[in-house]
């Protein structure tokens, strides 16, 4: 008979070898395959039935439920991590929740590497794409214009799979975005001064998800308190662009996924929102050095929230963001008066 100690001595030699197992299989790295930091699976193609989606995580950690939703709809295929923080961390993450042909990360730090034909190749036979969390600066610097950001706009256009972003991930993945370069703006800040130095804004000349073409996003929302910069870079638009944006923005440890219809539900563990402009609505003072002034009688932006759920909570139209199709959520009239962010529950 086994005694206790022999026992335990057992499992704890079957706990190391299962984790030094797991851990080997998550940083195996194929020669020939540039930038890869690790794979998990099976380096050889498949094809799989695959639906279109594209998902927003607010960064802070994994929304399990979002990666599920990705999975499913990637038929069980290949799965592509992008990075450039040199991370592998999400191959054992994504495969511990599904079965996929393989999980691998791609670490590109470089435009000579955005530009390698075989870095280009490995993601355009993905079945599933995420852009890991970091710095959006460093992701528009080095793959904007090259033969990555091609293959990941192959994806979300042609191929449609689903495509997903944490954090700087999320930020790059609306056609209107921040990039952050030079440091990250603070609310309180840029409300003051709608023209601060690091309102860095760009006009969909990187990455084309469907439905986000006139959308900007923004994450870390609540924890960071990123409310009253969301929508000084909004204001930001309307006056340098003459476009009116459409905001969405998701908590930490929460995610928007949007099918591929435009139909967008709310994971994980906080909120998410939905901002509505209005073009007869437009901010009455949006000058350097002056507090932003975006009243309209306490009415300038209609904004709905959705509170999440881990399997995925409401509803909210991002193809036209028709008010009349919400659910799930409360609508707020969010304004501005002279640089202060206001919120009434409508």
């Amino acid at each position: 008979m086994m005694g206790i100690d022999h026992f335990k001595l057992l499992i704890t030699v079957t706990a190391i070898c299962f984790l030094s197992c797991h851990q080997a299989a998550q940083k195996r790295v194929i020669p020939g395959r540039p930038g890869s930091i690790g794979i998990i699976g099976d380096t050889a193609d498949v094809q799989t039935p695959v639906k279109g989606g594209v998902v927003l995580i607010g960064g802070g950690g994994n929304v399990n439920g979002a990666f599920q939703w990705m999975l499913e709809r990637s038929g069980g295929g290949d799965v592509v991590i992008l990075t450039a923080s040199g991370n592998a961390g999400y191959n054992a993450d994504i495969d511990s929740l599904g079965k996929v042909n393989s999980v691998e990360t791609l670490n590109i730090t470089t435009r000579e590497l955005a530009d390698n034909d075989t870095v280009a190749h490995i993601i355009r036979q993905a079945e599933m794409l995420f852009i890991a969390g970091g710095d959006q600066s460093r992701y528009m610097q080095q793959w904007r214009g090259t033969k990555v950001n091609a293959a990941i706009n192959y994806l979300l256009q042609e191929k449609k799979v689903p495509v997903g972003g944490t954090s700087a991930g999320c930020a790059i993945l609306s056609g209107l975005y921040y990039s952050g370069e030079g440091g990250s703006a603070v609310a309180d800040s840029v409300l003051a001064n709608p023209y601060d130095p690091l309102v860095t804004l760009y006009n969909n000349d990187f990455l084309h998800a469907p439905y986000l073409q006139q959308v900007i996003s923004d994450q870390h929302y609540l924890t960071r308190k990123r409310e009253g910069r969301h929508v000084t870079f909004m204001s930001r638009i309307i006056q340098d662009w003459r476009i009116f944006p459409k905001g969405i923005a998701p908590d930490e440890k929460t995610a928007v996924c949007i099918d591929e219809h435009g139909t967008a539900k709310v994971f994980g563990v906080s909120k998410a929102y939905f901002i509505c402009t209005d073009t007869l609505k437009k901010p009455e003072l949006c000058e350097k050095g002056q507090p932003l002034q975006w009243n309209n009688n306490g009415q300038a932006m209609k904004v709905y929230e959705i509170p999440a759920t881990a399997t995925g909570n409401g509803s909210f139209q991002v193809s036209d963001f028709d008010p009349a199709k919400a659910s799930g959520g409360t609508w707020y009239w969010w304004w501005v008066e002279n640089g202060q962010l206001k919120k009434k529950a409508i």
